[in-house]
């Protein structure tokens, strides 16, 4: 008999990807289908439609199911082996929404093997194009949300997060202020993640807790929906979504379609999806005390965190992989493009030479700090770029290797400052994991230590929500007896140690991360706008 694999599927935006791996966790095969690229019939760019108003961005749900039908097929000519997969998992792009017409459930149950899944459901949309992360078209919504629970605060010390535009009950108060028979018809109302999960299973899958905390919706201590968010958003939601669960819930075996177009087993089962930043959580292999940190286009940090402290900036989201803690997510948008711009500006455009002017100054830069924000910023909402000497001065400029200093030190201060207030606490045995485009860049990394005084470790993830969905999957079938996900993942590959904090760092950055901090509040841009954008 075969040796048995795992799935970990990712709905993300741009493409839908596939991986499977062994039981030692190697990958065994790995496919994607890029949606402007292999389905160019729906004409979408970066997988969405941006709308006229410029607010309004979705994509639409029909070519998220042909690009399903298409990746299975894709993997039946390749010779792979269905029969061997005993369980699968997936994430999905947060904060998208599907609506399934009165009468869906029907189809799903009884999809005919003989046809391709989009031939099969294409009638049971309600709404055709989704509304996905990327759309800021419900500014009202969220301003009335607030209101009717008693403010932003509270909302957030309800749901983990206070009211966004792109989160799920917002949008769905959007659709049924402007639609209300569209509402109306709809029976179900999933994320990207149940979704993709409710067409494996053939019936309609579940929320998860992990995903559905970022839904403005759901009771984060009590993992349970909110009555007076639900209401505030449209009337008899609850029903329309269903109850949510567990993250690591096996919701059962996989539909007959699937046994009979492909030859999957008819023990495959299908554990609970979730969204892209906890699936990432989980092939990132954090654990409790630990943080991520995604040097990208904008710098995203993930924290396993106790006992958290909801805030008005930050999310507060259901860990994914251990129901009785949190994970904190924190978004900054000025990342690697705000350090590119410092390096062309400071350093000829070499990152050789950048290192070299982050060497030759001292930790602490001497006092100067500074705040850097070519974009508005969502954490903290501000934009422009301030500069402080020692004495909380403003100036005008920096030398160039200090003006380097400050961007760096400053970025990584901002990120514990902002991690601390929603309840994170560096610990002993804390470990910083750093990805993305910097992460490479020894010397950057050294002011991170520094500034967190912890190690740092880098890993290579460039499908850790893929690959989170399949350790997940196999996380599922022996979670219910008290397995840990960690214990399920040790053979897998172990990050490697990049830097150590330099002896000191710790009382030399704690009077500075003070100062930076309440600098911080000279710069704070106060917008009218009651929802800050992604």
């Amino acid at each position: 008999m075969a040796a048995p694999c795992f799935l970990g599927w990712d709905f993300s935006t741009q493409q839908l990807k596939v991986i499977a791996i062994d039981e030692h966790l190697r990958v065994i095969y790995e496919d994607s289908v890029h949606f402007d690229k292999d389905l160019p019939e729906f004409k979408t760019q970066g997988g969405a439609y941006v709308h006229s108003d410029r607010l309004t961005v979705t994509s639409p749900v029909l070519m998220w199911v042909k690009a399903l039908d298409m990746i299975l097929e894709k993997m039946k000519s390749s010779g792979f082996n269905f029969a061997q997969v005993r369980a699968l998992s997936g994430a999905g792009q947060q904060h998208g929404s599907v609506y399934w017409k009165k009468g869906s459930i029907q189809i799903l149950k009884n999809a005919s093997p003989e046809l391709p899944l989009h031939q099969l459901l294409k009638a049971c949309f309600a709404v055709s194009n989704s509304p996905i992360w990327m759309d800021s078209s419900t500014a009202s919504q969220c301003s009335n949300l607030e209101k009717a629970v008693g403010g932003a605060q509270r909302l957030a010390a309800i749901t983990g997060s206070r009211a966004y535009e792109r989160f799920t009950g917002n949008q769905i108060a959007k659709i049924y202020s402007q639609n209300p028979e569209v509402y109306t018809q709809t029976e179900r109302i999933s994320l990207v993640s149940s979704f993709a999960a409710s067409l494996f299973l053939g019936a309609y899958a579940p929320i998860d807790y992990s995903d559905g905390s970022g839904m403005n919706l759901l009771q984060i201590w009590e993992k349970v929906w909110s009555a007076s968010c639900l209401d505030a958003c449209a009337p008899g939601l609850e029903e329309k979504l269903g109850s949510p669960v567990p993250s690591h819930s096996v919701l059962g075996s996989i539909s007959l379609y699937y046994i009979q177009r492909y030859g999957f087993s008819p023990d495959c089962k299908v554990v609970a999806f979730t969204g892209d930043n906890p699936a990432s959580l989980a092939g990132m292999r954090l654990q409790e005390g630990d943080i991520a940190i995604s040097l990208g286009t904008s710098d995203t940090l993930f924290l396993w965190i106790q006992e958290p402290t909801p805030a008005l900036e930050g999310h507060i989201l259901c860990n994914p992989v251990d129901s009785q803690t949190f994970m904190a997510l924190l978004c900054f948008k000025n990342g690697s493009l705000m350090r590119e711009r410092i390096r062309d500006d400071c350093a000829s455009g070499s990152w050789d030479e950048f290192s070299k002017a982050l060497s030759s100054t001292v930790a602490g830069n001497n006092g100067n700090l500074g705040f850097y924000f070519d974009v508005m910023e969502i954490t903290p909402e501000a934009v422009g770029i301030h500069r402080f000497n020692s004495d909380n001065q403003k100036v005008s400029d920096f030398p160039k290797e200090v003006e380097i200093r400050a961007l760096i030190e400053g970025q990584f201060m901002a990120k514990r400052i902002h991690a601390e207030k929603l309840g994170y606490k560096v610990m002993p045995r804390t470990r910083i994991l750093a990805t993305g485009g910097a992460s490479h860049n020894k010397k950057i990394l050294q002011v991170l230590s520094d500034v967190f005084n912890a190690p740092v470790y880098t890993i290579d993830t460039a499908n850790s929500a893929c690959l989170g969905s399949a350790y997940r999957a196999i996380h599922g079938l022996v979670a219910e007896t008290n397995v840990s996900l960690a214990d399920v993942v040790k053979l897998a590959p172990e990050p490697r140690l990049a830097v150590t904090p330099t002896t000191g760092a710790e009382e030399l950055y704690r009077p500075l991360l003070k100062r930076y901090a309440e600098l911080e509040q000279k710069v704070i841009y106060n917008p009218t706008s009651s929802c800050p954008a992604k």
